[in-house]
């Protein structure tokens, strides 16, 4: 990777912490709560992930018992999140592996391993891809890994950090080569806090963006910035 889009990335680092801050590293979390919320998330939103999330654990306050529910009761707690008789089966299997490989229902054992063996372990379930994995990694277990959303992936592809057309499991890679890993945390939370406020999908607020002399798309897109302003 050139050393000119690393310094790029940096800047923007910089500029990112100035308009957001430095976020508080998350509490942490069993990551057995992180590997069902990760399958719950597929192909819904945040907020019904959690609603499905905190209906399954009360119904099911212990994850032996969801490990031993019939999937049809599993997905009845679930429904919110949509895709629930694949989600149920894909917990449910989840949970009967873990216990079959550790002999209990615990995955603190991770902690433990290199973060590409951690990486490894995770994408080898049913239901968990490279987004969902290094949330896990970096969220859960303090690893370093840099999860790519929709937000992430559309502000990067703007600002010219990974190439136009780049897929999600590239920019993962991609993104993790130009940034160091003590950014990652960071960088991650306030590019998405930049996607949802200003670089929106639809009509990006170019003109408020304290990224806009750096970005790619600005530059062939937005009309010069008033002589003397600075970001």
């Amino acid at each position: 990777m050139a050393p000119d889009v690393r310094a790029k990335a940096l800047e923007v680092h910089r500029r990112l912490l100035a308009a957001y801050g430095d976020p508080p590293l998350p509490s942490n979390r069993d990551p057995v709560d992180a590997l069902v919320l990760t399958i719950l998330s597929q192909n819904t939103n945040d907020r019904l992930r959690d609603m499905a999330f905190h209906r399954l654990r009360a119904a099911f306050p212990l994850w032996e018992q969801v490990r031993d529910a019939p999937v049809e009761t599993i997905g009845q707690a679930i429904q919110v999140a949509g895709l629930w008789k694949q989600k149920a089966a894909r917990i449910k299997e989840a949970l009967q592996r873990i216990t079959a490989e550790r002999g209990t229902l615990t995955l603190d054992f991770l902690r433990e391993l290199p973060a590409e063996e951690a990486r490894h372990y995770l994408l080898s379930f049913n239901g968990v891809g490279p987004k969902t994995a290094a949330i896990i990694l970096l969220f859960t277990l303090g690893m370093p890994a840099f999860p790519v959303d929709t937000h992430v992936h559309r502000v990067t592809r703007r600002l010219g950090l990974i190439p136009d057309g780049t897929g999600r499991e590239k920019a993962h890679e991609l993104l993790e080569a130009i940034l160091p890993t003590e950014t990652y945390y960071a960088f991650h939370i306030n590019v998405i806090r930049h996607g949802r406020a200003v670089c929106v999908a639809r009509r990006p607020r170019c003109a408020e963006c304290t990224l806009r002399d750096v970005c790619d798309y600005c530059a062939r897109t937005c009309a010069p910035a008033p002589e003397g302003e600075t970001p």
